[in-house]
């Protein structure tokens, strides 16, 4: 059996949490901007570390499995 959970996880968070694609923190204009497609290297940090803290609480204290087979 193969464990699809952090895969699953993984690509639902980075979709999620692409700057620019739903809402960049911080902005260029504002703290919060929502579907502006546009980002910046600070953008991409914070999104970086929102996805790191996200995925380590998804995978490592809740232990999100999804068993196929």
């Amino acid at each position: 059996m193969a464990d699809w959970g952090p895969v699953v996880i993984a690509v639902v968070l980075f979709v999620l949490l692409s700057p620019g694609l739903l809402f960049q923190l911080p902005g260029r204009n504002k703290v919060v901007e929502f579907g502006n497609m546009q980002t910046s290297g600070v953008s991409i940090l914070v999104h970086t570390v929102i996805f790191f803290g996200l995925i380590t609480i998804f995978l490592v204290a809740i232990g999100v499995h999804i068993y196929t087979g």
